[in-house]
């Protein structure tokens, strides 16, 4: 063990000075350690936050940098003891270094820290309250992860509360490739905040109990047989713990100080310019976060800011429900959305569900028919990977195999080829013909198509070498007579949806299929008057005629009008 000076004055009693025994108080206040190891919060680079969603778009670095000063031991002690706190915060040399640490080289993480927890402390402070913890536990999440949802440690640990995987798994969280409910800024912090209760229900004691969430139970209970004596006090046993769990505990006080006391300091907070309001919605259906976001106009980062817990932008909520964070105005357009945002692209996130080896189309339960279709993507400039991958609902890591890339960079103009699913519809929409119209179709075809093709020289040879002689022995009144209504019937299938090509309005795709875009609108639960569409999206076509004649009623009326 790395040797701990404990600064006291004292006589041994071995040498027979007489002198007392040095009380607990005596040990809080003066004990030392010159090779105290910071958690990995302290390591956190400003720069990584300034990517961090609400940071850029809810917040405002401050301009005017304050005088940066730190204070004295003296000063320190006495504004600890003025914070109403449950857990004792006593100070020493210890605490007195990671306070000095915030308020010098560390300024700007807690400028930006204090933003986050404008967002993130109120999760914590209304779990606590539930659970009738001390508030100031509050800020156990600034050291342990610099307030970053997204934190990974050297050790695997995850999340705002850096939770381990075995930990996790003990207190009900779900971890796969897709949901890392460790991120989960609610769930985590309800399942930290019952974990420090059943850890002080063991010590009796905050120091111990925040100890113990470090370093584990195991750990404490070996440095308390190592202290013998009975001792039961976080600082009698001190010496005996693990080097990261005796910086810990000091850290712990030097948050509660800064955070409490940072504008005495000349540190003025990143500012939030626009409140967060955040509610949820429970999602029973799988749906990627592109499909939302193209849907309801908001920025796909915002869902990602909101839901960490998804690893890979996928909500599988056919395997079980979940709930989405969105801004509290979104809610309810995702519930009046739903189908719109499921059907948003459908094909490029479509799964199969079964496939032979050797095919390249498989059946569905539907009718419909699922194919592995090859497309190329010319890399953009500032794009990246992962990126691109989640553009097309694929894993770059198949985008690097399809393209033998041996690493994950790629450069503007670069070809990728990217492998997605499509569904094709086209057997469906035809099952839906009626039997008497199938069977006028053979009579129908044939002079169907030599007149639809008339440009087409294939379709012009195939008409005149027809021979004369016999065209004129054909039946002429019934068969003709009855081809023509079957002629309309006769053409592909009028299909049932619809991907929007560059250059499409409502109003082109209405008059193309004989509807109406009110009646788009309302296949597709769009708002009256929302014209929102874009290439690539897939929306509803209603029934050939719907809304059409409505339409031709309201434009006599307001002639007749005039």
């Amino acid at each position: 063990m790395k040797k701990i000076l404990l600064t006291v004055a004292i006589c041994s009693m071995s040498l027979g000075c007489g002198a007392k025994a040095l009380s607990i108080l005596d040990i809080k206040h003066s004990i030392t350690d010159d090779n105290v190891i910071a958690p990995e919060s302290f390591e956190t680079k400003t720069k990584e936050l300034e990517e961090n969603f609400f940071l850029k778009h809810y917040a405002s670095r401050s301009q005017e940098s304050g005088v940066a000063r730190t204070g004295t031991p003296a000063e320190y002690e006495e504004l600890l003891s003025k914070l109403p706190v449950e857990i004792e915060l006593p100070y020493n040399s210890i605490v007195g270094k990671f306070i000095d640490m915030y308020l010098g080289k560390r300024r700007e993480l807690v400028a930006d820290m204090l933003a986050l927890n404008n967002y993130y402390g109120n999760i914590f402070v209304e779990e606590l309250i539930k659970e009738k913890l001390p508030l100031e536990l509050q800020y156990l999440p600034v050291i342990e992860s610099a307030l970053n949802p997204n934190a990974v440690s050297r050790a695997g640990a995850v999340g705002l509360w850096q939770i381990m995987p075995a930990t996790a798994t003990g207190l009900g969280l779900e971890v796969n490739s897709l949901v890392d409910q460790r991120r989960d800024p609610r769930l985590a912090t309800r399942h930290a905040v019952r974990y420090l209760k059943q850890l002080y229900d063991i010590y009796g004691d905050w120091s111990l109990a925040i100890a113990a969430y470090n370093c584990g139970p195991g750990n404490v209970n070996k440095a308390l047989r190592r202290a013998g004596g009975g001792k039961k006090d976080y600082w009698e046993i001190y010496p005996y713990l693990v080097a990261e769990t005796r910086g810990y505990v000091p850290a712990f006080i030097a948050a509660n100080f800064v955070m409490n006391y940072y504008n005495r300091y000349g540190i003025n907070p990143t500012l939030v310019k626009n409140k967060l309001v955040t509610d949820t919605v429970l999602v029973n259906k799988r749906v990627h976060f592109n499909q939302i976001a193209e849907v309801l106009n908001i920025p796909v980062e915002e869902i990602r800011m909101l839901n960490p817990q998804f690893r890979k932008d996928i909500i599988p909520g056919d395997n079980h429900p979940y709930a989405l964070v969105l801004p509290s105005q979104q809610c309810l357009s995702y519930i009046m959305s739903e189908d719109a945002i499921l059907g948003n692209n459908s094909d490029a996130y479509a799964r199969r569900t079964r496939v032979e080896p050797g095919e390249s189309t498989v059946a569905n339960a539907d009718g419909s028919t699922t194919r592995v279709v090859r497309k190329i993507h010319t890399v953009g400039r500032g794009e990246y990977l992962s990126a691109i991958a989640r553009k097309y609902g694929v894993s770059a890591t198949n985008v690097k195999k399809w393209n033998n890339m041996r690493s994950g960079k790629v450069k503007a103009g670069q070809k990728l080829v990217i492998e997605v699913l499509e569904r094709d519809n086209s057997a469906v929409a035809s099952a839906a013909v009626s039997p008497s119209t199938e069977s006028a179709e053979p009579a129908a075809s044939a002079v169907n198509n030599g007149d639809a093709q008339t440009d087409s020289p294939t379709a012009d040879s195939s008409v005149k070498s027809m021979p004369k002689t016999k065209a004129s022995t054909m039946p002429v009144k019934e068969p003709v007579t009855k081809a023509k209504p079957a002629a309309a019937t006769t053409a592909p299938a009028r299909p049932t949806t619809y991907k929007v090509r560059k250059g499409d309005t409502l109003d082109k795709i209405a008059k193309r299929y004989s509807t109406s875009a009110a009646a788009i609108r309302k296949a597709n639960g769009m708002a009256a008057g929302d014209s929102r569409i874009w290439a690539g999206k897939t929306i509803k076509l209603p029934a050939a005629g719907t809304g059409t004649t409505a339409k031709k009623k309201k434009s006599t009326k307001r002639k007749y009008k005039r």
